[in-house]
């Protein structure tokens, strides 16, 4: 190692003069030279940004991963994760370990007994709901949580840095000053009062070389304090450019808490299908206990085809009704009246699991009805020659 004592003790010296007159300034006996007031306004932007980012990204890491324990455990792991460069590999939520217990609770009781059936309904419904949830941290972590916790380890801290710099650097230019100062009141001192008592030519030799010293010493500090200014104007310029680049952020954060909000949506929307899915269920196996018919004892199965096919959906949940309610589609056919014909904008994609459902684009706009004794949860829908039943939530109903 290079050890080098005289870089060392330089790098202290200026330290040590840093510390004097950073004291000083505070202490109210010497002059700071103050930031342009623009700067300062970026500045105050910059802070207000980084302290409300910390708490936006605090308190989503806290509304996702309620428990400190697991979430500590998750940054931990996710820390690894990264360092080893391999991908984090998905965890089971509580909901769909709720469910996977349930489901087992029900294989250990029968699933052929009322509670083991409807244990059964119940648990796959909750596992549907921990992996909407689960696509949902998913979504945010990468979408929302990631770019904020870059720009707070990355952005951030190129920042603090150069803010640093730009501290140490008006700083070294308040020591110049400071220092030209004094050399101008000794040479003034020196001119304004010369020593004309002395008649010896050797003590006129002493003098002038005393006044030629202190104009050097002040031609030296007019030197350095130019140098000083011109880094602190480089500096200022390199800082305001970064600070002018917090606009930026906020675009790219504006657009990453949209797709937080969408996410959310999403996610709230398909909880929303399955509750009631499930709610209609329970109903079915309640009205399949208090019948008097011995075989109506055990609750229809709810693990159907199109309950296992494909990704979650309300329409795969109303697919498993019983066969005995009459379709939407059939009640048309017998030519009820309609009512209540509007227009509606479609939030999101919707694929028909059926030739009685109509497949949705999202943000286009459909004409839509309901027809007497139609589930509530369903209208038909026309788009051109087209018809079927579509859900209600994935439509905005327009005035």
């Amino acid at each position: 190692m290079d050890f080098n004592v005289k870089k060392l003790a330089c790098g202290a010296g200026v330290f040590f003069t840093r510390a004097v007159q950073f004291t000083e300034e505070k202490l109210g006996q010497a002059e700071k030279t103050e930031l342009d007031p623009h700067l300062e306004n970026l500045i105050t932007r910059a802070d207000c940004t980084k302290n409300w980012t910390e708490k936006i990204l605090r308190q989503t890491e806290v509304l996702l991963q309620p428990n400190p324990i697991d979430h500590t455990g998750a940054r931990i792991e996710e820390f690894i994760y990264d360092k080893l460069d391999k991908k984090l590999p998905s965890r089971t939520t509580n909901t769909e370990l709720l469910g996977q217990y349930m489901v087992e609770a029900a294989n250990e009781f029968g699933p052929g007994t009322p509670y083991g059936s409807t244990l059964i309904t119940v648990g796959e419904y909750q596992k549907r709901l921990g992996g909407a949830e689960r696509d949902l941290l998913q979504a945010s972590a990468v979408g929302f949580l990631a770019p904020l916790r870059n720009f707070l380890e990355g952005d951030w801290r190129t920042i603090s840095k150069e803010r640093r710099l730009l501290e140490n650097r008006r700083l070294d230019l308040d020591i110049c000053k400071a220092r030209l100062k004094k050399a101008k009141l000794a040479e003034a001192k020196a001119a304004a009062a010369p020593d004309f008592q002395e008649t010896r030519p050797r003590n006129y030799v002493l003098s002038a070389s005393a006044s030629a010293l202190l104009s050097e010493e002040a031609d030296k500090a007019e030197h350095e304090l130019r140098v000083a200014q011109t880094e602190f104007d480089r500096q200022a310029e390199v800082t305001r450019l970064l600070l002018e680049g917090i606009g930026s952020t906020h675009l790219n954060h504006l657009r990453c808490l949209q797709d937080f909000a969408e996410a959310q949506a999403t996610y709230y929307a398909e909880c929303h299908h399955y509750m009631q899915a499930l709610q209609r269920e329970l109903s079915k196996c309640a009205n399949s206990v208090s019948a008097p018919h011995p075989t109506a004892t055990v609750c229809p199965d709810p693990v159907s085809s199109a309950f296992l096919s494909g990704p979650p959906s309300p329409g795969a949940t109303v697919s498993s009704l019983s066969s005995q309610r009459p379709s939407p589609l059939a009640m048309e056919q017998t030519q009820l009246p309609v009512t209540g014909t509007r227009k509606a904008k479609v939030l999101y994609d919707y694929e028909g699991h059926d030739g009685s459902e109509l497949s949705l684009l999202a943000d286009e706009l459909i004409t839509v009805h309901t027809v007497p004794g139609m589930d509530p949860d369903w209208l038909i829908g026309e788009r051109g020659n087209q018809k079927g039943k579509v859900p209600v939530t994935y439509l905005e109903l327009l005035s």
